[in-house]
């Protein structure tokens, strides 16, 4: 790499590391830096739900960068393992997804974006799920729902910058910087990003603490995801059950687990599947997610700073926005057209409400 990167990415999260890796496919001269170890916040402790998505048809700007996750993960998840022999845990698993009356307005995004779903009755709800209990609402099947492994995927993220000659800087904190001595910086420091542009008056950006409980049975019991609310259970293949979520601002930066929260987790697992009240509790962790107020993350220039840009924002999607907002800021830095108008991402928006998602994530 030259002695001065094309582009300094600040944050080596999900994001940071997606963006860099294709920047440095387009022959940009990328440095990311982190202020600990490389993808060990928010993105190391996700569930790594990735939900189905049709692109062309995809009704909201954010729909859209999800949908486009959706078609690519698989074909990013061979190109890594390809480059890097890091298998990163991709799997098309199916899932479920539990809608209260309230919630039933996701079926028409869903059916006017053209994603495959299925009601289920009990009968057939226990026919895909047989160790399932009481169903918290009515249940959709999802064929397309598909996961990833976060700690896997980032592993190889990392090795893959690394083939590619990004200069990886983690241990490196970074306070403050002038914009008129470096070339073009972006910022996708989580939570963090608000801090590194306080003296610009900041961005819209809050931390929100999620709480997530590892489970282990000896053989699975669930076999696809399985969501209702900001809940969720992630089966992985070697009998590890994931149980999450919770959504905590009121903890800003404090990264811990409260019995709490465990105990809802834990509650609400044994109810959906009942067979888990025996299950080995092998663990818990914390991470601080980036919130903004309408849900939407923040993607595109700083104004007033024209060689500064963000990417952050994305809450509780990270892994399922990743690889759009990566081919955004690609375009964006390459001059061609963006795959989604930057105005609904833009940091001086005026957000009116919060926008409502084909899926929660």
């Amino acid at each position: 790499m030259k002695q001065h990167p094309d582009v300094s990415v600040i944050g080596g999260g999900i994001i940071g590391l997606t963006c860099a890796y294709l920047l440095a496919k387009e022959g940009f001269a990328v440095e990311v830096l982190d202020r600990g170890e490389l993808g060990q916040e928010a993105s190391w402790a996700g569930a790594g739900i990735i939900p189905p998505g049709n692109s062309s048809h995809a009704a909201t700007p954010l729909d859209r960068l999800r949908a486009i996750g959706s078609e690519q993960f698989p074909t990013l998840s061979n190109e890594l393992r390809e480059l890097t022999g890091i298998d990163n845990g991709y799997l098309r698993c199916g899932g479920i997804e539990f809608l209260d009356a309230g919630d039933r307005e996701a079926l028409n995004l869903w059916a006017n974006e053209g994603i495959v779903f299925e009601r289920l009755t009990l009968s057939t709800l226990r026919d895909c799920e047989p160790s399932i209990g009481d169903a918290p609402a009515e249940a959709f099947l999802l064929p397309d729902c598909a996961q990833v492994r976060n700690p896997r995927h980032l592993k190889a993220l990392i090795a893959a910058c690394k083939r590619l000659g990004v200069r990886l800087s983690p241990h490196t904190p970074v306070t403050d910087f002038r914009a008129d001595e470096v070339g073009r910086v972006l910022i996708a420091a989580g939570a963090w990003s608000q801090v590194l542009l306080a003296r610009s008056g900041g961005i819209p950006v809050q931390p929100v603490r999620g709480q997530i409980v590892l489970l282990r049975t000896p053989t699975p019991l669930i076999s696809r995801v399985l969501m209702f609310g900001k809940h969720y259970l992630v089966p992985r293949s070697d009998g590890r059950l994931l149980v999450g979520s919770t959504e905590e601002p009121e903890a800003q930066f404090e990264k811990a687990n409260t019995p709490r929260a465990v105990a809802e987790l834990t509650a609400f697992a044994t109810r959906l599947v009942p067979a888990l009240s025996s299950a080995e509790w092998e663990r818990c962790w914390s991470g601080i997610r980036p919130g903004t107020t309408d849900g939407l993350p923040l993607i595109g220039p700083v104004p007033g700073m024209d060689n500064i840009y963000v990417a952050t924002g994305h809450f509780r999607a990270g892994v399922q926005l990743s690889i759009g907002t990566a081919q955004v800021i690609t375009e964006l830095f390459t001059g061609r057209s963006t795959c989604v108008p930057l105005t609904a991402f833009a940091v001086n928006r005026k957000p009116a409400h919060v926008v409502k998602a084909a899926f929660r994530s």
